[in-house]
């Protein structure tokens, strides 16, 4: 079965034909980085870390762009907010974009641009715009771009040019055209950081960034951009308008959009008292279990993020780990490898159903069922088996640690992928050794037939968030 991927631009699921073959050209709107990640940047983060994996899990060669965006509006205003310099504040949520981004497992991109470091391309693109007459110098010294010299503006969004008109109107101070003309170079204000330009001195409007980036590192025509669902109008809508007015070339030839986040069934806001950043969720989970909890919804339905929805997480992923505990993951070949092409064949069967990760993860969860079924009968079996699971795993970003610290580790400890200065303020009194020997008591009062004081130890065990599990083979725990 071959890749299908929904495009946003036809409303439909297509069979995806790179441009040149073997090879994968794919850009993703980042970050602006004036504030920490939230949960709707770890959904984008994630949902494309897991195409680009799954791209080479199929052979093709990934270039893969993430931009960050360090000047805009929301930047300069709190750098005065904090009175810091602007240089400061994007560096500390660079390096902090960086440490959520490692905690989550994503991959960093292969390329990064930042707008800052791109003005000399954002300069050429807006020239060819004005030569070309798709943009004009307004009364008030700004560059516009001109929507009505653009045709099929909107069919990216499904919006009708005249019925946008007419929700929009002109303001007095404005030098608009028309209202529906958007801005790509402001004429510098006082305080404000600026850059020289044939129209004067002033800073880049936000849509024009993302043209001149992925253009410079991709080519005027690529294969896939990606992004959140919020940046489909106007954003992605303008740079369509911006990069084939500029070039005179096909932009882009499949456009893909995650889904919203949402909180208990509401949307995401502060206003609302239900935004989080990503370092509030890693404080009360670990990072994996956040990644698959993203990725067990289709990255392009929505996500409701709840408490309850977590824990669910938890417990899918610890039985995952439980399959994969005390088995070698090494083996290849043996009496599992037909039923583990079985298994990697509906893997990606789901996979290439629009990158399906609910029903890949589904088959995740029977392939561990069938480990645990051969692991006290065909201890051969089991383990090739184990091997495809931390495969497949491994292919959405998950199931890489060793189970044994997975499942005894705690949050905001360094085996559940904390690293890079994510910490947590929850306190464990029990560690490892105290555990162990809580566990040896349990044993030697189970031998000397004392079952009450087995019993009081299991239950102090479990006060403590400690599961024991007990088999032929000895007692084995893990934390809840």
């Amino acid at each position: 079965m071959m890749l299908k991927i929904y495009n946003s631009l036809t409303g439909r699921k297509e069979v995806f034909t790179p441009i040149e073959p073997g090879k994968v050209r794919l850009y993703v709107c980042g970050m602006t980085v004036y504030d920490y990640c939230h949960l709707g940047h770890a959904r984008v983060m994630v949902v494309f870390d897991m195409v680009v994996r799954y791209l080479r899990h199929l052979g093709y060669q990934v270039t893969y762009v993430r931009n960050i965006t360090d000047i805009d509006d929301k930047i300069i205003r709190r750098a005065n907010e904090n009175r810091e310099p602007i240089a400061a504040l994007t560096a500390r949520f660079i390096d902090a974009m960086h440490e959520d981004e490692r905690a989550l497992g994503v991959l960093p991109p292969d390329i990064e641009p930042r707008a800052t470091q791109s003005i000399d391309d954002m300069l050429a693109m807006i020239q060819s715009l004005v030569d070309r007459g798709y943009a004009y110098v307004g009364d008030n010294g700004d560059v516009f771009y001109a929507v009505s010299k653009f045709e099929g503006y909107g069919r990216l969004s499904g919006k009708n040019i005249e019925d946008l008109r007419a929700g929009e109107r002109v303001e007095v101070e404005e030098a608009k055209r028309d209202p529906l003309d958007f801005v790509l170079w402001k004429r510098a204000k006082p305080e404000e950081p600026a850059w020289d330009s044939p129209w004067g001195k002033g800073r880049p409007g936000w849509h024009i960034e993302c043209s001149a980036m992925s253009t410079r590192c991709l080519g005027h025509h690529f294969d896939i951009h990606g992004g959140g669902m919020d940046l489909q109008f106007p954003h992605h809508e303008n740079e369509i308008a911006q990069s084939e007015g500029a070039t005179g070339e096909e932009f882009v030839n499949v456009w893909m959009h995650n889904g919203f986040v949402r909180v208990n069934e509401e949307k995401m806001s502060k206003s609302l008292g239900n935004f989080f950043t990503v370092r509030e969720v890693l404080a009360r989970y670990r990072p994996e279990v956040v990644r698959f909890f993203i990725l067990n919804s289709h990255y392009r339905s929505p996500l409701n993020y709840s408490d309850e929805n977590l824990d669910e997480a938890t417990a899918a992923l610890t039985r995952l780990y439980t399959a994969l505990r005390g088995l070698r993951c090494e083996s290849t070949v043996s009496a599992g490898e037909n039923r583990g092409r079985e298994f990697r064949s509906r893997f990606e069967e789901s996979m290439n159903d629009d990158f399906n990760t609910p029903e890949a993860i589904a088959v995740l969860f029977d392939l561990a069922r069938e480990i645990n079924r051969a692991r006290n009968v065909h201890v051969d079996e089991a383990e090739s088996l184990a091997a495809v699971l931390k495969h497949l795993g491994g292919v959405l970003g998950l199931l890489q640690t060793d189970p044994e610290a997975f499942l005894k580790s705690e949050v905001g400890s360094p085996t559940r992928g904390t690293s890079g200065g994510v910490e947590s303020d929850a306190e464990f009194v029990w560690g490892d050794e105290l555990i162990e020997q809580k566990i040896q008591e349990r044993l030697e009062a189970r031998k000397n037939k004392d079952w009450a004081t087995a019993d009081r130890i299991r239950s102090e065990l479990k006060e403590q968030g400690i599961v024991l599990e007990d088999s032929s083979g000895g007692t084995t725990w893990r934390r809840m």
